[in-house]
């Protein structure tokens, strides 16, 4: 795999050495998130959205609403900027000048593509939900053909791309390592809770093992 080519978007110019520009750092943070932020200018305006999505190979997949302006707006070829950001630690330093987070981000850029064929939008639902619970798609109903008329299916190519990553521990000014002000990094991961079944689930259907098993680790 080629690494992505920095542009003048893409580069990393605060603190650079946190800037990754390969696939597989890339890749690892999408496919571990599940929220991506989606900026966008509507009439004039800068909006941002949170919404899911999900990636299959060099391209980035979201759905909606036939009726969202997110979709509207996009499909008209609007320039795009989507981020996904995954937190692993707070890093409490001695000052609160230098308190930081560990994280990994990814910041894309380009154009999105509207999927009008059934076949190709169908796919992308697939990778939708496999990307949210691997396993789901092949137990559930697919989506009917009304449904599909309803989705808006957009891809956006992962062409325009890079990450920035921060790990390690507090960095203090060299005169306040001396204080009597405890430091380090709390580590956050999200973990997966005991699953609650839907009221109306019929007794007999046990919890299947990939929500048993859930991880968003080493996806």
């Amino acid at each position: 795999m080629t690494d992505f080519t920095p542009t003048e978007r893409t580069q990393v110019h605060r603190l650079p050495k946190r800037g990754a520009y390969d696939r597989e750092t890339v890749y690892r943070i999408l496919d571990e998130g599940l929220v991506c932020h989606v900026g966008f200018v509507a009439d004039g305006k800068p909006v941002v959205i949170p919404t899911g999505y999900g990636r299959k190979g060099e391209t980035l997949y979201i759905h909606g609403s036939t009726a969202s302006r997110m979709f509207r707006a996009l499909s008209k070829g609007a320039d795009v900027c989507v981020t996904v950001t995954l937190v692993d630690g707070l890093v409490l330093a001695r000052s609160a000048f230098h308190h930081s987070m560990n994280y990994r981000s990814v910041v894309i850029f380009g154009q999105a593509t509207l999927l009008e064929d059934p076949a190709a939008k169908r796919e992308a639902l697939q990778v939708f939900t496999e990307h949210v619970a691997p396993g789901r798609w092949e137990e559930i109903r697919q989506p009917s053909v009304k449904e599909l008329q309803a989705t808006t299916v957009l891809a956006i190519p992962l062409q325009e791309v890079s990450a920035k990553v921060r790990t390690g521990p507090a960095i203090d000014d060299e005169e306040d390592y001396a204080l009597s002000v405890w430091a380090g990094v709390l580590p956050l991961d999200l973990a997966p809770q005991t699953p609650l079944p839907d009221e109306r689930l019929p007794q007999g259907i046990a919890v299947p093992e990939y929500v048993r098993s859930y991880s968003r680790k080493a996806r």
